[in-house]
């Protein structure tokens, strides 16, 4: 079926229709489809990194719904709609590309790079009433591995940073040291929460995006994990009642494969 943005669109307001309208869509507001938008961002995500592209057209497809839906609800309540939304990336990718829209001598990626954030910067303060800081529109609802990333990275642009990894590595043993002498629940808390603000500190050094890492590591436990159940019941044993040293042969079994 060959669909355009037009025909979406009219879909999402038939949705919202009072009258003729879902149930469900019509209960919804800002707030109440945020978790929707995040879970479908994720999804795309795991398309790619799956390398399932024959399913990313789909994901992306409910990834923009959730554009659209919010455009719905900002025209509803007359604050903007669809073609505002349009209007404003398109105004700041030629605001914030001036070496492709205008007359801008920017050499390579990281140039680019540069110059996006100190136009961001600019704006942000051009948006703030009083003195602005570097770490101001950082979302407090990121994923805390991603936030904690940009947090560091907003910070080094000012210059407060280790100069390489190095101090970033002995960082995170200070840390661990700290972690171990810690004298209670709340002291573990805060010092494990500490060891893995410098676990981000020392991959951004490393160039390395920790979500995506822990991501990475997570699945590789988890396809390691169900193979150690699978030779489990090939063996006809419990897993909650193996000793220690089953479980750690199955778990090097695994590992091997």
């Amino acid at each position: 079926m060959k669909a355009d943005l037009e025909q979406l669109l009219a879909l999402m307001r038939r949705l919202r229709d009072p009258e003729h309208g879902c149930p469900w869509d019509l209960a919804q507001d800002f707030a109440s489809i945020v978790p929707h938008t995040l879970e479908e961002a994720y999804e795309v995500a795991h398309a790619i990194e799956s390398g399932d592209f024959d399913a990313l057209p789909g994901e992306l497809g409910d990834l923009l719904f959730q554009v659209v839906f919010y455009a719905q609800l900002g025209s509803e309540g007359g604050r903007f709609d669809f073609h505002d939304v349009i209007a404003a990336i398109c105004g700041k990718l030629v605001a914030r590309h001036p070496h492709v829209f205008g007359d801008a001598d920017i050499g390579d990626a990281d140039e680019v790079v540069q110059n996006w954030e100190a136009r961001k910067a600019a704006e942000r303060q051009a948006r703030s009433d009083g003195p602005s800081s570097e770490l101001d529109d950082v979302p407090v609802a990121m994923p805390a591995l991603t936030r904690a990333r940009k947090i560091q990275k907003r910070a080094a642009r000012v210059g407060f940073d280790w100069p390489d990894a190095t101090g970033a590595r002995a960082k995170l043993d200070e840390e661990l040291r700290e972690l171990d002498s810690a004298s209670d629940a709340d002291a573990r808390a805060e010092e494990l929460g500490d060891l893995l603000f410098c676990a981000v500190n020392l991959a951004r050094h490393l160039d390395i995006e920790p979500e995506g890492a822990l991501r990475a590591a997570t699945n590789k436990f988890e396809r390691r994990f169900r193979a150690v159940e699978s030779g489990a019941r090939a063996r006809g044993i419990a897993l909650e009642e193996a000793a220690p040293e089953t479980l750690e042969a199955l778990w090097n079994e695994a590992k091997s494969r």
